[in-house]
């Protein structure tokens, strides 16, 4: 039983969201109703959620300790105790023999893209959590790579300020949740991880200003791209723009108003208003690239 309920936790809903940049390629490739590539691709969002769900037990498992410090992440199931760590290795083994196993099934390259985001969680699990700067960085990576899946079963090439812009994006969330550690936890950030004791807040609050004004800049950059302008044929996809500073600004609205706790993926759900401006932005989106096809 403790084995079927840490398989249920691995695949907490909340944590698909990430995995949804994976249905970007498919969405900006003009691929959204084209069969086979949006089967693939919803195979594949599935397959990578199974792939993340196992990593993050991994992650609970090795943080078991730290998680216990925290407010919220206390509460997790295996922090708690409720799961315990072996029934908990298990979970993660039949994840991954499955995940991996249909992976390399549907396409040979997104089954390597799937082992690489593999051995860098691990890396960073153990070792890279632990560096400065560099751990955002893996955050931002593995966002990379899961955009790269998508382009990959999707059979898309995708636009290099597409890439950028989503690095960009993950370095802003993941420099806004270090901050978020650091001012919630205080005292006990550094129990809770590491690293925290090499950060302060002025720091993370340049490194929000650079990355704040680069995401802006790189998607405006890729709405009126040569390429873009002609895949799509117009350039009104320019007028989607107040919707990525919208989605920027009531972020850090939640941040620092509200004090959220800085995962992305629990205020999206939380924020109604965060929650209409993403699908209203994702249709508009739609709206523009297929309808002038």
């Amino acid at each position: 039983m403790n084995i079927l309920v840490g398989l249920i936790y691995s695949l907490r809903p909340w944590q698909w969201i990430k995995n949804f940049f994976i249905l970007l390629p498919l969405v900006f490739g003009e691929k959204i109703f084209s069969f086979p590539a949006n089967f693939r691709t919803g195979i594949a969002f599935l397959l990578f959620c199974l792939v993340s769900g196992s990593m993050y037990l991994i992650n609970d498992i090795v943080d078991a300790e730290r998680d216990r410090v925290h407010p919220k992440k206390k509460n997790r199931p295996i922090a708690s105790g409720k799961i315990g760590k072996k029934q908990a290795i298990v979970a993660a083994v039949v994840l991954l023999g499955v995940s991996l196993t249909g992976a390399f099934c549907l396409n040979m390259v997104f089954g390597l893209i799937c082992i690489t985001y593999i051995v860098f969680n691990i890396l960073y699990s153990k070792v890279l959590k632990h560096a400065v700067i560099i751990d955002v960085f893996c955050i931002s990576f593995f966002f990379i790579l899961r955009i790269m899946a998508g382009s990959v079963v999707a059979d898309v090439t995708l636009s290099h300020w597409m890439i950028a812009m989503t690095a960009l994006l993950a370095l802003f969330l993941g420099f806004n949740k270090r901050r978020q550690e650091l001012h919630l936890l205080e005292e006990g950030a550094i129990a809770h991880r590491q690293v925290l004791d090499k950060y302060n807040v002025y720091f993370i609050d340049q490194m929000l200003s650079v990355t704040t004004s680069s995401i802006v800049v790189a998607y405006m950059l890729y709405t009126v791209d040569a390429r873009t302008v002609q895949e799509f044929g117009t350039t009104n996809l320019l007028y989607t723009v107040p919707f990525v500073y919208y989605g920027i600004f009531r972020y850090l609205y939640l941040i620092h108003e509200r004090e959220e706790d800085g995962d992305p993926t629990n205020i999206l759900l939380s924020d109604r208003k965060m929650l209409v401006n993403l699908i209203i932005w994702v249709l508009v989106c739609c709206v523009i690239i297929y309808g002038s096809r």
